[in-house]
């Protein structure tokens, strides 16, 4: 796992000016990879990579970055993980490539030589981003895997192209314009991240998951909105194809297909030259990885979990039984309020651009945790996603069904009688969200509205207006889908991979972890999205077939306990450990000053969160974030 960045001018530049500047951008990365340090330049074709690695596998100088292609044709600066690259390796061997180490980036280059770029992620397993120069037909390749697991940022800055795999080294570069974009603010505050291809500067782009981008230098003379990004792989075709051919095989032969897919999967993600463990929270995600990955093990796997005490978030208990029951090397940490207070203030730098799931703490210090011990960790991020596993889709069926068979004048009559008792455009009262989801025109606005924080964020950003998003897109490639296989595949496209995902990436690597996802590997992906709803969910409850498989390896109790999610107390800790910082970041005057925010419905709702009559708490604390992340960056620009 590393980091990435470059420039592209797309005409001659100085050597030695180009590989001081990509330097110091690279340098902004030396958490992702603290191991080694790589550049590259042409000053005659305008191109710099820089690189940060993080040694997992071939820890010697073999796996260097940027890395040449034999015949050095090609220039890589990757960041990730091929996990089938032992038998892209033996083929590409059969077909007269010869090798000098055991590095992925080498079996890569080798794939781009013989089968081309396309072909060969397309062969690939994997999680990755990366950028390709191509010194015979002077062409830069970015790129991003199936799932969005691994990110990359690219936009103008001046006349040149810059790229990385955080904001934060493309505000090294000298003529970067850190200026905030109103709009992607909307879309923050109603989803709490900001959607890819949106970030939260103006001229900058998130390079969407399973995408390729070709550019020369006569595509920097057009307008990025030109720019053709491809696609190399898409879950809305294959949830399409799931439809049309569905697996019909028996639960028990289902059951064995997945319990084999994910043990494959975790064995693959087990390979590495350090050691390995996983976070483990005692839900249903979690544990399944772990218990393949002790089936997978001759010795006790490690574990971490972060528990919360005196909360009803806290899980830390079941966790220790599944440790317990699976014989793993379990380390559990209790988070103190001493623990919030030293990690709040480090996420504007961690996320370098606002972000406001409130399990990013949670997640930091589990990584924190592991990282003592380990230097890689699996997870078990995903599988929400692919088996049903959130209430809010089972809400949104029986919405949905009441919807269509109760006469729309019927639904609009409840939905202002509900509204009534909820009347706050801003409340996060769950009668006010059922109100707005019985007036939804289809399921793409019942969702949009679920997955809404603030309901009309353009009403509270000054000089804003909402852009489309993502969601627009995904529900598109959804025709003929149930509403819950909408539901999950527009949590696939969208919210796990710019908030989960993201989430992972950045604290993770904060503390040079690796973290991977047994459950995103794209057969995996593919097999759940061929299963039906039903193998799913079944008797009011989801992750059937999941939990089916983990039955296996666990006594009942832990396998079909109560769901909780993984979060955070942050409602608590308002009135507890964060109240001072809350009050400085949401001052009036401070709120004017900046000119981004409305300051009127913000200073009510901390009144009325601070009186106790209202809990404001997951609103409020999207703006602490953007509030937080531009004093911080402001004063890096100051």
């Amino acid at each position: 796992m590393c980091g990435l960045t470059g420039i592209y001018l797309g005409r001659a530049g100085h050597d030695d000016e180009l590989l001081g500047q990509v330097r110091a951008m690279r340098e902004t990365l030396v958490h992702r990879g603290p191991d080694d340090h790589g550049d590259w330049c042409d000053g005659n074709a305008g191109i710099a990579l820089g690189h940060r690695r993080l040694a997992i596998l071939d820890l010697g100088p073999d796996g260097h970055q940027p890395m040449l292609s034999s015949g050095d044709r090609y220039v890589l600066a990757y960041n990730g993980e091929i996990y089938n690259w032992r038998e892209l390796r033996s083929e590409l061997q059969s077909l007269g490539h010869r090798f000098r180490g055991h590095a992925d980036t080498e079996v890569l280059l080798a794939g781009f030589v013989e089968w081309g770029v396309k072909a060969t992620l397309v062969r690939a397993n994997g999680m990755f981003a990366f950028a390709l120069w191509d010194r015979r037909e002077r062409r830069l390749c970015l790129a991003r895997d199936r799932l969005g697991q691994k990110p990359l940022y690219y936009g103008r800055a001046g006349d040149a192209l810059v790229f990385g795999s955080e904001l934060k080294a493309l505000r090294a570069y000298p003529e970067f314009r850190p200026d905030v974009d109103r709009t992607a603010l909307t879309l923050f505050l109603r989803y709490r991240y900001v959607p890819a291809p949106y970030s939260i500067y103006r001229g900058v782009a998130k390079l969407p998951a399973a995408s390729i981008l070709w550019l020369g230098a006569d595509d920097l003379s057009r307008d990025s909105g030109e720019w053709e990004v491809q696609r190399y792989w898409s879950a809305a075709e294959a949830a399409q194809r799931g439809l049309h051919d569905p697996i019909r095989s028996p639960e028990g032969e289902a059951v064995e297909q997945l319990e084999w897919l994910l043990r494959d999967s975790t064995a693959r993600r087990m390979v590495a030259d350090v050691d390995v463990g996983a976070f483990l929270s005692g839900g249903t995600d979690s544990s399944s990885v772990v218990a393949a990955m002790q089936a997978s093990s001759n010795q006790p796997v490690r574990t971490f979990t972060i528990g919360f005490p005196g909360s009803g978030l806290d899980e830390a208990a079941r966790a220790a039984r599944v440790a317990e029951h699976l014989h793993t090397n379990h380390t559990e940490h209790r988070v103190t309020e001493q623990d919030v207070l030293d990690v709040v203030p480090r996420l504007p730098a961690m996320f370098d651009e606002p972000f406001a799931d409130p399990s990013q703490i949670p997640t930091f210090l589990v990584s924190s945790l592991a990282r003592r011990k380990v230097k890689v960790a699996l997870s078990g991020d995903g599988g929400d996603e692919l088996f049903f596993g959130y209430r809010r889709y089972i809400r949104g069926m029986k919405i949905w069904k009441a919807r269509r068979w109760l006469p729309r004048a019927l639904t609009n009559a409840l939905a202002t009688v509900i509204d009534a008792l909820a009347p706050d455009q801003f409340a996060e009262h769950e009668l006010h969200r059922l109100a707005l989801e019985l007036r939804a025109r289809d399921v793409a606005e019942m969702y949009r509205q679920r997955a809404s924080v603030w309901y009309q964020p353009a009403a509270v950003v000054l000089g804003s207006r909402e852009p489309a998003s993502g969601l627009n897109e995904a529900f598109a490639a959804m025709q003929g889908l149930d509403t819950g296989h909408q539901m999950m595949l527009a949590d696939l496209l969208t919210y796990l991979v710019d908030d989960i995902l993201a989430k992972v990436d950045r604290a993770s690597m904060s503390v040079s972890l690796e973290v991977r996802n047994p459950l995103l590997d794209h057969r995996l992906v593919e097999f759940a999205l061929r299963l039906p709803l039903d193998m799913k969910y079944r008797n009011g409850r989801g992750k059937y077939v999941l939990r089916q498989m983990l039955a296996r390896y666990l006594p009942d109790d832990l396998v079909n306990g109560p769901k909780r999610g993984f979060g955070a107390p942050i409602d608590a800790w308002f009135d507890g450990p964060l109240r001072d910082w809350c009050e400085d970041l949401l001052d009036e005057r401070r709120l004017s000053g900046q000119g981004y925010f409305d300051p009127g419905p913000i200073r009510r709702m901390w009144a009325e969160q601070c009186a106790g009559r209202r809990h404001w708490h997951t609103p409020l604390w999207a703006v602490l974030m953007f509030q937080a992340w531009l004093g911080y960056w402001d004063g890096k620009s100051s």
